[in-house]
């Protein structure tokens, strides 16, 4: 998956989270580059919605066994020791942590004892509108609480959701935190409409590029669409089958309620996944038409050369023929047509005549119709 690149770095669609060979269960790798945790704690009920910025996990201890709603949302994989303080304040299995930590992981369901494992993948637009980045998040969620992990604390589609809890919109704040996972899927799973648009709007673009002036560049720019389509399609393909995890088998941390609402959450999966396999069967489609649009340019090519070649295969034999040294004293019949007068502007007449024929032939065979266009080309 496109993972903290530039426009100008080449993506690594298909990367996937390995360890070293040997290691124990629940090894954490950290990344050199990865961003420092920033822990945002949000605390509410019906009545009241609190927001702090935490620098301990141990500071979150104290709102795990509340009768209100505590959301604590981890942007940042930099640092070993504190995750492994919020693996310890928040009782986490270490393979939870290890999921957690080590991205990218497939999107899956698990249930830990008196948790719920949801790993989702977000993706948000490039700043440059074209492409998209693409993050891990984990849902670990408890009793009363609900614990998120993301890779980059820059790219976030979560801030509808906090602005539903800080102006009490809706009834959010009158649900559990199985409400506040669905919500926050439903961010997630809405996130990937934009990056589609954005999409749509390309491939309208190399439609028209494809049909009237296709290049080399053309077909990079094809083949780019096609990777990055595809890894649109491996994010939410598994991730639409996590929510029919939750639907189907269900848990004792999600009400029926909330299960209701996770098929429209599912609805939304299904949508994304139709309008990528459109989109993956138009660029597909583009990629025969390139290759159509090729080839018949370069039959009108070899058209235009075949025509000019037949005109002047006539014209270069009378050519050779009168370019010949006979000596025309030696016998009558050694092209007596040099000692005339008017020998040579008559070849040349009779050279441009053979031309013209050809011309009006070859024009009332229809072979230059479509020669303009290989010219605006």
């Amino acid at each position: 998956m496109p993972l903290r690149k530039t426009d100008d770095e080449e993506d690594s669609l298909f990367e996937y989270s390995s360890t070293e060979p040997g290691a124990m269960p629940g090894t954490l790798t950290i990344e050199s580059d990865a961003p420092l945790p920033v822990i945002t704690l949000i605390d509410y009920d019906e009545g009241h919605a609190n927001r702090k910025i935490v620098t301990a996990p141990e500071e979150c201890s104290e709102y795990l066994d509340t009768e209100t709603v505590s959301w604590v949302d981890v942007k940042g994989l930099g640092s070993e020791q504190i995750l492994q303080g919020i693996g310890t304040v928040f009782g986490l299995h270490p393979l939870v942590l290890e999921d957690v930590v080590n991205v990218p992981q497939r999107p899956k369901v698990e249930e830990y004892n008196n948790q719920l494992l949801v790993i989702a993948r977000m993706v948000n637009l490039r700043e440059s509108g074209r492409g998209f980045i693409s993050e891990q998040v984990s849902f670990i969620l408890g009793k009363n609480y609900l614990l998120t992990v993301q890779e980059e604390p820059e790219y976030d589609c979560f801030g509808p959701v906090q602005d539903r809890i800080r102006l009490s919109k809706g009834n959010i704040r009158k649900q559990g935190a199985d409400y506040l996972t669905y919500s926050l899927l439903d961010a997630v799973i809405d996130g990937f409409f934009p990056v589609l648009e954005s999409y749509s709007e390309l491939l309208e673009e190399l439609e028209d590029e494809v049909v009237f002036a296709p290049t080399r560049q053309t077909l990079g720019k094809i083949h780019k669409i096609k990777r990055e389509l595809l890894a649109l399609r491996r994010a939410i393909w598994p991730q639409r089958d996590a929510i029919n995890t939750l639907i189907r088998d269900g848990s004792s941390l999600i009400s029926e309620e909330v299960r209701v609402y996770l098929r429209d959450c599912y609805d939304h999966t299904v949508q994304v996944l139709d309008m990528v396999e459109t989109y993956r069967e138009v660029s597909a489609s583009l990629m025969d038409v390139y290759l159509s649009a090729v080839g018949n340019r370069m039959n009108e090519v070899m058209k235009l050369l075949t025509v000019i070649s037949s005109i002047f295969i006539p014209l270069t034999f009378i050519a050779g023929v009168y370019g010949m040294n006979f000596d025309t004293s030696a016998s009558p019949w050694n092209m007596p047509e040099l000692e005339w007068s008017w020998g040579y502007p008559i070849c040349l007449l009779l050279m441009g005549a053979i031309a013209g024929a050809l011309i009006m032939y070859f024009q009332k065979l229809g072979w230059f119709e479509n020669f303009s266009g290989i010219e605006e080309k």
